[in-house]
């Protein structure tokens, strides 16, 4: 199930679109940068926030504010919803969801799986999406109804397309997993009913990237229960953009009880299981 789409925004001129792309990418490139380039050796745990190992580096909080400085900059008028607390509702109706250091346990062990993800909504859509891997050398970005496109160490900008059609079994998917002790251990036991039907499971740690993997054709899906707006809200649309079916248990959109992005065949078949093992409760 893709997300549904107001009338109005068919008629969103492209150049605004264009402009929240360019700023969006602008942001996660310095945000990116700072990260890679700053992060400190001694780098500790500034505060935990769901449980003990649900951590936040001094740098995720710097990166945010480097990102909504930036935006509020150049549009005052926009809204935030960011993981590291940025929150206002805005007067455009352009809200942007941050996402400024997305595997931040991966980013705080030197781990090279992390990224920056940075959506724009307009009256609650999503229309521009960016995640930008700095360790990867690799940016993905799409806008609604635009397709999706990676740079990195090829030459130029190249289109993102999922893969062709498989059957279940030889699908590779990821999942991911809760901080909370009670949900991890309902999530083992859902990823455990699942892994027999499929060709493996990956668990990378960082929705942002394991979106733009299956955008991209590295993965057939990728599920997780859990996540926040800001951890999907980018990677999502890169996803839908480049083929995928995104969405949540039957019949809804992604959402924190359930994210789910696939190969539409994969897709089809995976999401009644997910359904059936409960992947959307503890």
């Amino acid at each position: 199930m893709t997300t549904p789409h107001s009338d109005l925004l068919d008629d969103l001129p492209d150049d605004r679109l264009d402009d929240l792309l360019g700023l969006a990418l602008e942001a996660a490139r310095r945000a990116g940068e700072l990260l890679r380039d700053g992060r400190p050796a001694d780098l500790a745990v500034a505060r935990t926030k769901s449980s003990p190992i649900d951590v936040v580096t001094e740098m995720d909080i710097a990166a945010e504010k480097l990102i909504t400085d930036l935006i509020s900059e150049r549009r005052p008028d926009d809204g935030f919803l960011g993981e590291e607390g940025a929150a206002s509702e805005g007067t455009s109706g352009v809200r942007w969801v941050i996402d400024p250091l997305d595997g931040t346990v991966n980013y705080l062990y030197g781990l090279p799986t992390w990224a920056v993800s940075i959506a724009a909504e307009l009256d609650g859509e999503t229309v521009v999406g960016v995640v930008a891997a700095p360790l990867r050398g690799e940016t993905y970005h799409a806008v609604r109804g635009g397709g999706a496109f990676a740079t990195g160490a090829w030459e130029g900008e190249r289109a993102l397309a999922c893969r062709p059609a498989a059957p279940l079994d030889q699908a590779l998917v990821a999942t991911g997993f809760n901080y909370v002790t009670e949900v991890r251990a309902h999530q083992a036991q859902v990823a455990a009913r699942v892994l027999p039907l499929v060709r493996d499971i990956r668990r990378g740690g960082s929705a942002a990237i394991e979106l733009c993997d299956v955008a991209s054709g590295r993965l057939d899906g990728y599920w997780e229960r859990g996540l926040n707006p800001w951890d999907y809200a980018a990677g999502a649309l890169i996803a839908r953009e480049a083929g995928a079916v995104t969405g949540g248990r039957p019949g809804e959109p992604e959402s924190p009880a359930l994210a789910f992005a696939a190969t539409p065949a994969v897709f089809e078949a995976l999401q009644p299981l997910l359904e059936d093992f409960g992947a959307w409760h503890d």
